[in-house]
């Protein structure tokens, strides 16, 4: 890993040194929700480990708290995962050609170290910044839900500290310049309006599904029929 961390270039190690503590910070967010929500302390830390990726983490104890069933759960994670499908054709060469790296590979990949190593023109300093960010935020990330989880415990409420804002917050960061988009911000609107007419009548987490219907404002028109409306 030292090695590895020699390879990234200086400007880069100062942005993965910026990004680990917003990590750690989502990550106790992550702990002390799951904690209030009833969970075991071992719970949230074995989610952290075995799935990393804190959107699915986020979703599986919202759900379970609200009193959905692990099916709808499990179903949400999955969904809201989707996106790892592309990422891996898109870095699968940078992951190197062994099963054990590619196996370590892909449960490191996630938007950080994707977003970082794309933006690299050469192959080595990618896989360079791949396996860096990958490997910095997964510490950060356990070493924040532990810490956030013992917090849950002692306070028994995380928005004591505003600990559930947390990863709110961060989500609303990321997603803020895509809105910027017409069809985009029209895709959120209905799905958002979809989930929340959907929240009273359906089990935890069935709604969050539902928001998918929200995508067909990006499914482009015909050919034919957007030349007849132009």
């Amino acid at each position: 890993m030292r090695s590895i961390w020699r390879t990234v270039a200086p400007g880069q190690r100062r942005d993965l040194l910026a990004l680990a503590p917003a990590a750690a910070v989502v990550g106790m967010s992550f702990g002390a929700i799951a904690v209030a929500a009833g969970l075991p302390l071992w719970m949230p830390s074995m989610l952290s480990v075995l799935v990393f990726a804190g959107g699915a983490q986020f979703m599986v104890v919202g759900v379970v708290a609200a009193g959905g069933g692990l099916l709808a759960a499990v179903l949400g994670a999955l969904v809201l995962n989707a996106r790892h499908l592309p990422f891996g054709l898109a870095i699968g060469p940078i992951m190197g050609t062994s099963l054990p790296a590619r196996l370590v590979g892909s449960h490191l990949m996630i938007d950080e170290s994707v977003a970082f190593a794309m933006a690299q023109r050469d192959p080595r300093a990618a896989r360079a910044v791949f396996w860096a960010t990958g490997a910095l935020l997964f510490v950060t990330w356990n070493v924040g839900t532990l810490a956030g989880a013992l917090a849950g415990q002692v306070l028994g409420d995380p928005d004591a500290l505003g600990l559930d804002a947390a990863f709110p917050a961060a989500l609303l960061a990321l997603v803020l310049p895509s809105l910027r988009e017409a069809r985009t911000r029209n895709a959120a609107l209905l799905g958002a309006v979809v989930a929340l007419a959907a929240t009273p009548l359906l089990p935890a987490g069935v709604p969050v599904l539902l928001a998918l219907v929200g995508l067909v404002v990006l499914v482009p028109a015909p050919r034919g029929r957007a030349e007849a409306t132009a």
